[in-house]
């Protein structure tokens, strides 16, 4: 892309979002939480809409000018009930944190009990690591997996903790967990012990849209909340959906304005309106498939070659591999040599990691933004093998340059979409 008015005003930007781009282009993008949006969808979030306020909800705003505002609004708000088969939705959240934190102080008193997954077995900041100072307000429980070589989690121990410590709200959802849930189990416990039942999908919205994961509102889940990035495939954003109850919905529109944030960012929400109808194409559902057609590409590949994944391997988008146990490489250095090559990872911790979280035994990767270029099962095992071949040769630098050359070549044969339609 070009950038006359950013290139004569502020060089040093101009060149860093060229090279930002360059970045993007030559190498591959494996963070399971990273994706690439269209042109369309980038044109929307640099629109004329951030110039505009829009305290309130469509055809509820505290200042005028609000004609198109609430059209924008309104379509993204009803493309994404239709795709996720919900009663209400508010998609002002500024991203996955707020839609989370808006949750809790809708729904919860402080002091309140909230069960979500373990950070180390899957699980998100947000659902209560004791660094977040949501904790302060809060009081999370955790559940862990029964099985880390198979990733089943603990029902029944869930159960247990559940009746002990009578939540509020038990939450379903992770950011490095590589098997579906059992929405059902999820359900039945929380009518059990009274409390409702959340589903954080920031990481499988795209698979829940695309139809092929579960929908955890069909299992009977109260609201669920979600990113718009991702595999959703949008603008880096938030969104709360709640799957019929109207006064729950009137708590969470009332918690997010203006009980936490000032004016959506309503440029932001056109680009979601625009990704949403990108994901309500059959063409979607394709892109869908595809990512987890990938991933099991990459999961045999690790298996072939001896590397353990935490889960026993994947049935979603991502996988946590343990390289420090199979490699005899630390997380970070594992994510350095990758970037060294024009493969981009995140280092992470494994479940009861014994190393430090800033130098943990995993990584994690997925397959979405990689699908969105159009790699195939067979490219996606390549690139497996490469993954290996790069850290088991770290320190071998004619070998790491043969291996970003040939990823510079997968990167340059699957070029960037501008358009998904």
């Amino acid at each position: 892309m070009e950038y006359p008015f950013l290139a004569k005003q502020d060089k040093m930007i101009h060149d860093a979002l060229l090279g930002e781009e360059r970045r993007e282009a030559e190498g591959l993008e494996l963070i399971p939480s990273e994706n690439y949006v269209s042109r369309p969808v980038l044109e929307a979030l640099g629109s004329v809409f951030t110039n505009k306020y829009s305290e309130g909800y469509p055809g509820k705003r505290y200042y005028g000018g609000q004609t198109y505002t609430d059209v924008v609004e309104t379509l993204a708000i009803e493309r994404a009930k239709e795709l996720f088969r919900c009663s209400y939705v508010n998609v002002q959240p500024l991203s996955g944190a707020p839609a989370n934190i808006g949750t809790y102080f809708a729904l919860l008193e402080p002091g309140d009990t909230v069960l979500g997954m373990d950070l180390t077995h899957g699980g998100h900041l947000t659902h209560g690591h004791p660094v977040t100072a949501i904790t302060k307000i809060f009081n999370f429980v955790r559940y862990k997996m029964k099985e880390v070589e198979t990733g089943e989690i603990d029902y029944d121990e869930m159960l247990k903790v559940a009746k002990k410590e009578k939540p509020k709200l038990i939450l379903a959802g992770f950011s490095a967990y590589s098997r579906e849930l059992d929405y059902e189990k999820f359900v039945a416990i929380g009518r059990e012990v009274g409390a409702l039942v959340m589903a954080d999908i920031a990481h499988i919205a795209g698979l829940i849209a695309g139809g092929v994961a579960k929908n955890p509102f069909e299992a009977g889940f109260d609201l669920m909340t979600t990113t718009t990035h991702k595999t959703l495939r949008g603008p880096r954003g938030g969104m709360i959906m709640v799957r019929e109850d109207e006064e729950i919905a009137k708590k969470i529109d009332k918690t997010i304005f203006p009980g936490l944030q000032g004016g959506p960012h309503m440029n932001n929400i056109a680009a979601k309106a625009v990704a949403f109808g990108e994901a309500l194409q059959p063409s979607f559902k394709v892109y869908a498939e595809q990512i987890l057609k990938n991933a099991k590409a990459m999961e045999r590949v690790l298996e072939e070659r001896g590397v353990r994944m935490i889960g026993g391997g994947t049935s979603n988008h991502l996988i946590l591999a343990d390289v420090f146990g199979s490699l005899n490489i630390g997380g970070a250095e594992a994510e350095a040599v990758l970037d060294e090559v024009g493969i981009t990872v995140n280092k992470n911790v494994i479940a009861d990691d014994i190393r430090k979280p800033m130098n943990p035994s995993g990584i994690r990767f997925g397959t979405p933004a990689m699908t969105t270029r159009g790699f195939t099962e067979e490219d996606s095992a390549r690139v497996a093998h490469l993954m290996i071949d790069a850290m088991e040769h770290k320190d071998d630098a004619i070998k790491k340059k043969e291996i970003h050359t040939e990823i510079q070549t997968l990167a340059k044969h699957h070029p960037i979409p501008e358009t998904f339609v």
